[in-house]
């Protein structure tokens, strides 16, 4: 629901905004991604990403920049800026749809977090407000903020990451009360409660390894073209900086909660659902959590089992190939997001600008935003509109696959190269058909 009270439907609207049929855009995906694996067969038979040598140098002014204690400051402050403004609208503002703290809590903080980590790199690291508090607090102590009481637990990795994002998806699509102010306010403390202590108590690690949105944002980033070799600033292609995700404990389950959840999102606007629902003796609360639940863990299975059936050597550990491929989810899910969120993004992200300028609901103008109004061009157009989101779930699909036959031609032994792909090539194949499936049942 938007801040302004007005429903919206994430999905394509249905399949009379397109040009084609829902029948040959998913047959077309899936053509898409066979005729990629059949040329990456032929003419890409050996790795071309290492994360050692990728990449050139950035500019030395533009590395000297990003590097500056006052860069890196003037970002920590946004950061606290912005949380502190969110904080007046959500204690201080009324609790109604127009207040701003909805849009900024689930538009500009979840869907935003995307086009800005994939321009940018990893944003959320960047201003995060937790990291920034955990900062101050250690200097007051004369303490190092980079570490805590404790080593963080390697074998935890992503898990605790994977459980707030489950958290949030679950606030935002299942919880009835998504939409009231003392829920959202709950939340937020939490977060913060959860993120000062893990802080405290492992240092910064805590926030690479667990914090949810810094590695949904560092995931994304990923995607972009700025990465970092030896600490030094470099210009990589997106694949070649996909390919440097570190594989830890959780990575399935990271990438499994953002794909699913997204998918469940469609999935709920289907007509089929709705009516399911409608018709159904059990409440509507319990049938949304066990759907969202299925939805996230089918994801993670489907995609582990396509990868331990890969063939594999005797020196590589089949329940390790999961996590290690985990990486060639992110473009799927970056393409996904784009085709269920774009719309939303713009124009609820308009929307929550408006709104911002009166945080109070007191008919205030601090942003200088107020008068302003919506555009609604993207909706004014939904051949484009529908077409682009359709191109972006085959791209994401494509490039996923790219990803994952890089890695495959390194850490495969030479007989499996190819045929042990074939598992993980239908995962993709099912991901594609069902993508697709859903944005037109949306």
């Amino acid at each position: 629901m938007s801040p302004d009270g007005a429903t919206l439907a994430h999905g394509i609207g249905g399949a009379k905004d397109l040009p084609i049929s829902p029948e040959l855009a998913i047959a077309g995906g899936v053509a898409a991604l066979v005729v990629s694996f059949t040329v990456l067969a032929v003419a890409w038979r050996s790795p071309r990403y290492d994360e050692a040598t990728s990449g050139r140098v950035a500019p030395a002014w533009l590395t000297a920049l990003v590097d500056s204690p006052a860069y890196r400051i003037a970002l920590r402050v946004f950061g606290v800026v912005v949380m502190a403004y969110a904080a007046v609208a959500a204690v201080l503002g009324k609790d109604l749809l127009t207040n701003p703290i909805f849009g900024m809590f689930y538009v500009w903080w979840w869907v935003g977090l995307v086009p800005l980590s994939f321009v940018l790199g990893p944003v959320w690291k960047a201003i995060s407000p937790v990291r920034t508090i955990n900062q101050v607090f250690a200097r007051l102590s004369g303490s190092d903020p980079d570490k805590g009481v404790f080593d963080y637990p390697e074998r935890l990795g992503h898990w605790p990451a994977a459980v707030g994002l489950f958290a949030f998806v679950w606030m935002e699509l299942v919880y009835p009360y998504s939409t009231e102010l003392g829920p959202v306010r709950l939340w937020c403390a939490g977060y913060v409660a959860v993120m000062l202590l893990g802080g405290a108590l492992f240092g910064s690690t805590f926030y690479a390894r667990a914090d949810p949105f810094e590695v949904y944002s560092s995931l994304v980033a990923k995607m972009s073209i700025w990465g970092r070799r030896d600490d030094r600033l470099v210009i990589r292609s997106p694949l070649a900086n996909l390919d440097t995700v570190v594989a830890r404990p959780g990575l399935v389950a990271v990438v499994a909660v953002l794909f699913g959840s997204t998918a469940f999102d469609s999935f709920r606007d289907s007509v089929r659902w709705v009516k399911f629902v409608q018709d159904s003796s059990l409440p509507t609360f319990l049938l949304n959590n066990v759907a969202m639940l299925t939805f996230c863990v089918v994801v993670g299975l489907v995609f582990a089992l396509g990868c331990v059936l890969t063939g594999v050597g005797d020196d590589l550990d089949r329940a390790e190939l999961p996590n290690r491929f985990a990486h060639s989810v992110v473009p799927i899910i970056v393409g996904y997001i784009v085709a269920h969120y774009l719309t939303y993004l713009v124009e609820v992200g308009q929307s929550t600008l408006i709104l911002a300028s009166d945080p109070l609901g007191n008919g205030s103008n601090l942003l200088g935003t107020a008068d302003l109004s919506v555009n609604y061009w993207l909706s004014y157009h939904p051949t484009l509109l529908a077409s682009t989101k359709v191109l972006a779930v085959v791209l994401g699909h494509v490039l996923g696959v790219v990803a994952a036959h890089d890695r495959a031609v390194r850490i495969l032994p030479p007989r499996h190269q190819l045929t042990g792909q074939l598992p993980l090539l239908f995962a993709m194949v099912a991901f594609t058909v069902g993508g697709l499936y859903l944005l037109f049942a949306a």
